[in-house]
C-alpha cells in the first residue's frame, strides 16, 4: 500500500467537478484507492463518498492505493490534485 497527503487548492474546495474528475481517474486503476479527511476513509472511485468528506479549499486529504498499480494510481491522483484539478 502507498499513500500521499495533497492539499486541495481548488477555489472552492473538493466539489462536484473536481471530484467527478478525481473518481474518473481513479476507476481507470485496478487498485483499491481511498481518499481520507478529517478522521473520515471513503473509497475514492465513488462520488458521493468524495463529497461526503468536506474538503473545503487548504484541506490536506491523504490518498492510498492498495493493489498492482498503486504506485500509477497514486501519482496520477495526486498529479490531478496539485495541478488543480486541470481547471
Amino acid at each position: 500500500m502507498v499513500s500521499e497527503n495533497v492539499t486541495i487548492q481548488h477555489e472552492v474546495g473538493l466539489h462536484a467537478r473536481p471530484a467527478a474528475l478525481f473518481v474518473q481517474t481513479a476507476q481507470k486503476f485496478a487498485s483499491k484507492i481511498t481518499a481520507s479527511y478529517n478522521g473520515k476513509t471513503v473509497n475514492a472511485k465513488s462520488i458521493l463518498g468524495l463529497l461526503s468528506l468536506g474538503a473545503l479549499t487548504g484541506a490536506e486529504i491523504t490518498i492510498q492505493a492498495e493493489g498492482e498499480d498503486s504506485n500509477d494510481a497514486l501519482t496520477s491522483l495526486c498529479n490531478l490534485v496539485n495541478t488543480n484539478f486541470k481547471e
